[in-house]
């Protein structure tokens, strides 16, 4: 083969050595591209966790403490609850320790007047005795069973009418 004449081979070998250098050329570009946005992004994440991990720190002390002050708002309020429930079973102990001797008084009371007034329409003692017996004893019931009501029973919600 001569020196100065090509052929058609020769060619192709020349367009291929030319297309795999350029293709070279664009994939080492594009690797450099890769590396550096990779280092661009290994810089945010690094700045990310410098800025966000301090935030998330303080916040979980921040919850902490807001934890610790809910423990000591739970225990005043179980006090509280303890406090109330206590004056409430002496409200009860002193007004079951009183009922008995208002019951009798205004039983007495409510005898008394029905046997006065008896007396004075019938002018019969026995039977303004029987008035005031009969009306003693109906008031004491009528009492007895207020009483009951007002205490309430479980399940039955508050012994007083809701308010308006």
């Amino acid at each position: 083969m001569p020196t100065g004449a090509t052929t058609s081979i020769d060619v192709l070998w020349i367009a291929l050595a030319v297309f795999l250098v350029l293709a070279g050329l664009g994939l080492a570009y594009a690797l450099l591209r890769l590396g550096l946005a990779f280092g661009q992004l290994s810089r945010t994440v690094r700045r990310a966790e410098n800025e966000v991990l301090p935030v998330v720190a303080k916040a979980g002390g921040t919850l902490d403490r807001v934890n610790r002050e809910l423990d000591s708002i739970n225990e005043v309020t179980d006090r509280a609850v303890s406090a109330v429930r206590a004056a409430e079973g002496a409200v009860r102990s002193l007004s079951r320790a009183l009922s008995g001797p208002a019951q009798k008084l205004a039983a007495a009371a409510a005898g008394v007047r029905y046997g006065v007034s008896s007396f004075l329409a019938h002018h019969d003692l026995d039977e303004a005795v029987r008035a005031a017996r009969e009306a003693a004893a109906r008031r004491e019931a009528d009492l007895a069973a207020e009483m009951e009501e007002s205490e309430g029973r479980p399940g039955q919600g508050p012994p007083f009418p809701p308010a308006a």
